[in-house]
C-alpha cells in the first residue's frame, strides 16, 4: 500500500502515523524524522506545516523545480499514456515574494486577525506575514493587524488583495456571510482605505468557495469603495482587472508566459479560449488579423472588451458552447486555451480536434487534467512540439504547464 505522507524528502526514514486509510493507499503526517536528507533546508515561514499553503519549503528551490518536472513527466505517463521524448524546458521564479494576489481568511472575534486555514483541516491560523506574497501585501496584512482591523465588520469571511505589476497599488475584495449590512461594510471600506493608502479600491461580494487559483465563478456583488478595477502592465501591453476578475498570480513570470504561449506564431486567424482579461489577446492582436476571445465569466468578459482591440471579437460565452456554434467554423491557424483546473474537457477536446487548427497551445495548472485531454488530442492527430513548466508557485506543489502541439 502506497503511504502518502507530506514534507519529507526522498531518501529520508520516518515515523508516520497513519490519518486516513483509503482502498489501495492511506495518508499520514511524520511523527519523527529519524534519518534526514542532507539537502533538508530550514524553513523560512515560521508558519510552514502549520499553514496549508506551503508544501516546499523543506526542499532547497533548485530541487523543487527538478521534483516538478519529474512530476509532470510521470503524469502524462500515468494518465495519459504519453511519453514526453524531449526535454521540458523550465522557467524558474524568484522563491519569494512573487505572489500579486493574496486570500486571506478573516477573523473578528476575539481579536481581528488575518491568516490561513491549517494544513489539512478548516482551523483559523492567524498570521502577520507571508513570504510568497509580495512586500506591498505583507505590509498591508500587518498593518491592518496592528490596526485591530479597524472594527471590521463580523459579516466579513475572507479578503483578497491584488497588487499590481510594480507593487504600488492593491485592489481588495471581500467576501460576506449573509445578511451583510451595506452601510456597515461601506463604512469599513472608508476606514481601510483611509489607514491603508496603497489600497485604491475595495469591493464587497457574497461568499463562495473555490479552489486557489481556479478560475473566480460570477458572484453578487453587496458593495464598493473607490476604483472598480486596477491596471496592470507588461512589457508591452496594459490590462484592466476588477475585482474577482482572474490573473496570473505570479508577478515576475507573465512576459515570459505570454512570449512562449504567443510566439513565433502569425496568420489570420487565431481562437484565444478562456481568455480571461485578454492575457494572450493583446500580444495575438499584433501576429493575427483576427482573434476571437472566448471567456464564461461576466467580470472577465467585461475586462476583455476594454482590454482589447477592434480587431479581436470578445465572446461571452463557455467555451464548448462556442466551439459548438457556427461562428467557430472558421479553421484559425492557432488556438491558445488556459482552463480553470478542471481542465478543458471531453467536449471541448473533441470539438478541437474537428476544428483542425495548425497549432494548439494549452496552458494548464493541473499536470492530470492537462494529461487527460491531451491524449485525445494526441491521438486525434496532434504532437508535442514544446513541454514548458513555469514555477509560477515556488515553495507549492502547484504546476504550471505550457504544451505546443501541432499538426
Amino acid at each position: 500500500m502506497a503511504v502518502f505522507v507530506p514534507f519529507v524528502l526522498p531518501g529520508e526514514r520516518v515515523e508516520a502515523e497513519i490519518r486516513q486509510g483509503k482502498p489501495g493507499f492511506a495518508r499520514g503526517t511524520v511523527t519523527r524524522i529519524v534519518e534526514t536528507s542532507s539537502e533538508r533546508v530550514e524553513a523560512r515561514c515560521p508558519y510552514f506545516q502549520h499553514c496549508g499553503g506551503c508544501h516546499y519549503q523543506h526542499i532547497p528551490y533548485e530541487r523543487q523545480i527538478e521534483f516538478k518536472a519529474q512530476i509532470l513527466r510521470e503524469t502524462f505517463e500515468r494518465v495519459g499514456k504519453i511519453a514526453l521524448k524531449g526535454e521540458i524546458r523550465v522557467h524558474p521564479s524568484p522563491a519569494w515574494n512573487y505572489r500579486n494576489r493574496t486570500r486571506l481568511q478573516v477573523r473578528v472575534a476575539p481579536e481581528f486577525a488575518l491568516g490561513y486555514y491549517r494544513f489539512g483541516s478548516r482551523e483559523f491560523l492567524p498570521v502577520r506575514e507571508c513570504p510568497i506574497s509580495s512586500p506591498l501585501i505583507n505590509r498591508v496584512i500587518a498593518r491592518l493587524t496592528d490596526l485591530g482591523g479597524l472594527d471590521c465588520p463580523p459579516a466579513v469571511e475572507e479578503l483578497e488583495l491584488f497588487a499590481d505589476a510594480r507593487d504600488e497599488n492593491l485592489l481588495g475584495w471581500a467576501f460576506c456571510r449573509h445578511g451583510a449590512d451595506e452601510k456597515d461594510l461601506l463604512r469599513w471600506a472608508e476606514a481601510v482605505r483611509r489607514g491603508l493608502p496603497n489600497l485604491i479600491g475595495l469591493h464587497f461580494f457574497s461568499s463562495r468557495r473555490r479552489l486557489e487559483d481556479e478560475a473566480p465563478q460570477d458572484v453578487k456583488s453587496l458593495a464598493r469603495s473607490g476604483a472598480e478595477a486596477i491596471r496592470c502592465r507588461t512589457e508591452q501591453d496594459e490590462y484592466q482587472v476588477s475585482a474577482s476578475s482572474f490573473f496570473q498570480t505570479n508577478r515576475h513570470l507573465v512576459k515570459e508566459l505570454v512570449s512562449v504561449v504567443t510566439g513565433n506564431a502569425s496568420g489570420e486567424v487565431a481562437l484565444d479560449l478562456y481568455a480571461g482579461v485578454g492575457l494572450f489577446s493583446l500580444p495575438l492582436a499584433r501576429s493575427f488579423h483576427h482573434i476571437f476571445a472566448v471567456e464564461a465569466s461576466q467580470t472577465s468578459f467585461h475586462d476583455l472588451r476594454q482590454n482589447v482591440p477592434a480587431s479581436v471579437k470578445a465572446v461571452g460565452t463557455r467555451t464548448e458552447d462556442y466551439l459548438r456554434s457556427r461562428a467557430a467554423r472558421k479553421r484559425p491557424e492557432l488556438v491558445v486555451l488556459d482552463p480553470p483546473r478542471a481542465g478543458a474537457g471531453k467536449a471541448v477536446t473533441r470539438s478541437l480536434i474537428e476544428l483542425g487548427a495548425q497549432r494548439i497551445r494549452y496552458v494548464s495548472c493541473d499536470p492530470a487534467t492537462l494529461a487527460r485531454d491531451l491524449a485525445p488530442l494526441v491521438a486525434g492527430g496532434y504532437r508535442i512540439e514544446e513541454a514548458h513548466l513555469f514555477d509560477l508557485f515556488p515553495q507549492t506543489f502547484h504546476i504550471e504547464s505550457v504544451i505546443l502541439l501541432a499538426r
